[in-house]
């Protein structure tokens, strides 16, 4: 994508009602180098922003428009937090309509490389692969260990990574990398927060159902974003991956804990495994490695676009012990979002992406 350095870009946000459009929008207000144009919605359509984000003070008067061409062309960058299976064909209306913007897909669409793996999980026929929103995804030791970011200096469209994936993704990606572990044999358990189910009016989301409780859901294989996480562990360089995924949702508006455990490989040695993290997160500025025997918590990465990281050696079970707190809505989405952007444009990666969390 053509730099723009120098002068704001006029950004649009279709799916503005929802989460993931409300924290991108949180983000957008504070990035010196962005004018916020339109606002569009699908059910929500004619209503003031403020109904559902009332925290965003300057924009609560403007009115959500409809999600098409019209709307969203003229506009150097658009960004949608559709769900599943509608932004693939909002896409492809725009660039079809000969809408030339840099799109920015925070939902599934565009994410998976493998159209089998695509049909398997989503039942659906698939949307193009495009560039992937996470810096930094390593690549094998064989290619380049940073190549992401080159990828994505050059999009003109990028798929933002799902929110279980880039907890479970941070928390393993050295050890998986430096092939300290055996990634055919992952088990990974999450606790969730319930802004990551959506805005959806579903009885197991309700408060009454949610308070003083916590439940699983999309178990035993079934979660989409399994796919996802096999999909970064193969471009670090595992050869086969097998992960057993179990999410829960626990009474948080935000956030995410992976814990992933994976067999060693080799001695086992602890203090390799951490030179091999300390070299991997030293050099990113939103990877936070904890130091030993301190375990990341949720509130560590509130409302920030940080991922906070532990490891450890079960040395009587032979495992690996990795957890990854995140914002779900920070670098779980929006703030990966943000940071897609600012590559592909040629501003500094972190402009407009909080790094300090809001604990308590």
């Amino acid at each position: 994508m053509a730099e723009v350095t120098g002068k704001k870009v006029k950004v649009a946000v279709a799916g503005a009602s929802g989460f993931a459009g409300g924290e991108l929008l949180r983000l957008l207000l504070n990035h010196p180098q962005v004018e916020i144009g339109a606002l569009t919605a699908a059910s929500s359509v004619g209503e003031p922003l403020g109904k559902h984000h009332p925290h965003l003070f300057p924009l609560a008067q403007r009115v959500l428009q409809p999600t098409d061409v019209e709307n969203l062309a003229g506009h150097d960058v658009i960004f949608l937090g559709l769900p599943h299976g509608a932004s693939g064909q909002v896409t492809r209306t725009l660039r079809d309509g000969g809408v030339k913007s840099l799109l920015i897909d925070c939902g599934a669409d565009h994410r998976l490389t493998d159209p089998a793996a695509w049909r398997d999980y989503y039942h659906s026929e698939p949307e193009e692969p495009w560039a992937y929103s996470m810096p930094e995804l390593l690549h094998a030791k064989e290619s380049s260990a940073r190549a992401q970011r080159e990828i994505l200096r050059q999009a003109s469209e990028i798929a933002v990574p799902g929110c279980n994936v880039t907890a479970v993704t941070l928390a393993l990606l050295p050890a998986v990398w430096a092939g300290l572990v055996d990634a055919s044999d992952l088990v990974a358990n999450l606790a969730v927060g319930y802004s990551g189910a959506g805005k959806a009016m579903k009885s197991h989301l309700l408060a009454v159902s949610a308070l003083g409780n916590a439940q699983g859901y999309a178990m035993a294989g079934v979660h989409r974003h399994i796919p996802e996480i096999a999909q970064n562990f193969r471009v670090a360089g595992a050869t086969k991956v097998n992960l057993s995924f179990t999410p829960v949702l626990v009474p948080m508006n935000r956030g995410i804990l992976a814990t992933v455990t994976a067999p060693l490989v080799g001695t086992g040695d602890l203090g390799e495994l951490r030179r091999v993290y300390h070299e991997v997160c030293d050099s990113e500025p939103l990877l936070e490695f904890l130091p030993e025997g301190i375990w990341p918590t949720v509130s560590m990465v509130s409302g920030c676009a940080k991922a906070a990281i532990q490891v450890a050696v079960d040395k009587r079970a032979g495992k690996v012990v990795a957890q990854c707190a995140i914002d779900n809505l920070g670098k779980g989405t929006a703030a990966a979002a943000v940071q897609g952007m600012n590559l592909a444009l040629g501003f500094p990666e972190l402009t407009g992406v909080p790094t300090v969390s809001t604990a308590p």
